[in-house]
């Protein structure tokens, strides 16, 4: 019974923190046009435009360019001179909001399937548009995301949400776009088990499960060329847009030789691929650009992988890609540090990035990668009015301070539960609250 109770309030208490403060409540469509004057605009491709102007209408940029706006009737005119004004952060690869609580409440995590071989699993369905987190992310300018599922070798597909919506089928801007392999890693270990007995050596565990996976995909292949399968298999279904260009396979994999592995298999098969992780992709990097492989680089801000590692090599591995023309973008670490990816780009320019380089990174170069750029990525004529204006520079810690922003020319709400805590206390202890 104690135990009971014990789980219990353990589940209460999960609720309180989850439910602790209102639902901040999307924005409705943009209902007439809006301008923005006198800002300095960071296109997204390199190109700056100095008190600079941008319009958009009905959620599409309608004009961009320098000076003064040339028809401002009947619309909404903001001032933002002396700001800055850049397209939304887009963050692939994440399960920003499949999981709330990481640790003690099993029961808001939903971000892995059981089975090894998940390639039907849908993680846009487990999306909760009402974390909490979300909102905190959102406030540093990351407005779209590739929420992705986890698993042990295929996790599932993956989809592209912009981050202010009422449910997860009002969030999705792109579903089931991606499937996901992690690639079998050696993993050095005892030859033998507890018992005595010997073991399979951990090149044979890899390269059974790289069987298993070239079995399950060569199935899948010649299921793709049967036009009316006579049975429907749901995992084979799920993989059709591999081989038909519709879907890209995202690789989890950081050694150079696995990257290689996972090139090679992409290349069988004729699949589009991405490299995720891609911790020594520098050193395959005549792989990477002449099979036109792309890579998500998973953080800037930690140390290298290896002890006889440069140890800033984490901060220079966007500029070797760079110099390499390999195309390249970054994600964070998990869920709620995705609000750090900013200040991950930043932190490539002290490394040789030019700062509009490290902002590519993030918007266009992820959208290249995503299949999204004809309407995201750079601030454009003609694309989704997906953007914020930021008091400072937006790649720096102490600079960017995000005070309005827009998904699909939405006037979103950037108040999330940390700034309604600062509120709260400032009011209790009697100080001055500037959020």
């Amino acid at each position: 019974m104690k135990k009971i109770t014990a789980i219990f309030g353990g589940l209460l208490l999960s609720i309180n923190l989850i439910y602790a403060q209102a639902t901040i409540s999307p924005a409705p469509p943009q209902s007439k046009p809006i301008v923005l004057t006198g800002a300095t605009i960071h296109v997204g491709n390199g190109q700056v435009i100095n008190n600079g102007y941008i319009s958009f209408d009905k959620g599409k940029i309608t004009a961009i360019g320098e000076g003064s706006a040339p028809n401002t009737a009947g619309a909404d005119v903001i001032d933002a001179s002396g700001k800055q004004i850049y397209p939304g952060f887009i963050c692939p690869a994440t399960n920003l909001g499949l999981v709330e609580i990481e640790a003690g409440a099993r029961g808001t995590v939903d971000d892995w399937e059981t089975g090894t071989l998940n390639p039907n699993v849908r993680s846009i369905i487990a999306y909760n548009t009402d974390s909490k987190v979300i909102p905190t992310v959102r406030s540093n300018g990351i407005l779209m995301a590739q929420i992705t599922p986890g698993g042990e070798f295929i996790s599932g597909q993956s989809s592209i949400v912009q981050l202010d919506a009422w449910n997860w089928e009002d969030a999705a801007y792109k579903t089931d776009m991606g499937i996901h392999l992690n690639w079998p890693v050696v993993r050095f270990e005892s030859r033998r088990s507890a018992t005595g007995a010997p073991q399979e050596s951990p090149a044979e565990k890899a390269q059974k499960a790289i069987d298993a996976i070239v079995e399950l995909f060569s199935e899948a292949k010649a299921y793709s060329e049967i036009p009316k399968p006579a049975v429907a298999n749901l995992k084979l279904e799920a993989m059709k847009g591999l081989f038909n260009g519709t879907k890209k396979l995202f690789i989890n994999a950081d050694g150079a030789r696995e990257i290689i592995q996972a090139v090679a298999f992409a290349k069988k098969f004729g699949i589009s691929a991405v490299i995720v992780g891609g911790g020594e992709s520098y050193l395959v990097t005549d792989v990477l650009r002449n099979n036109n492989v792309p890579v998500i680089l998973t953080e800037t801000q930690r140390l290298p992988d290896y002890d006889e590692d440069d140890v800033y090599l984490p901060y220079k591995l966007p500029k070797m890609l760079q110099d390499a023309g390999v195309l390249y973008g970054l994600t964070g670490t998990g869920f709620w540090r995705q609000r750090n990816l900013p200040f991950e780009a930043g932190q490539a320019v002290g490394y040789g990035l030019t700062k509009e380089q490290a902002l590519s990174m993030i918007t266009l170069n992820n959208a290249k990668i995503l299949g999204i750029d004809k309407t995201v990525g750079t601030l454009e004529v003609g694309k989704d009015a997906t953007l914020f204006i930021s008091k400072g520079d937006a790649l720096d810690m102490i600079g960017l301070d995000v005070q309005t922003a827009f998904i699909q020319g939405r006037n979103i709400n950037l108040d999330n539960l940390h700034k309604q805590l600062y509120r709260k206390f400032s009011a209790k202890y009697g100080l001055k609250a500037n959020l």
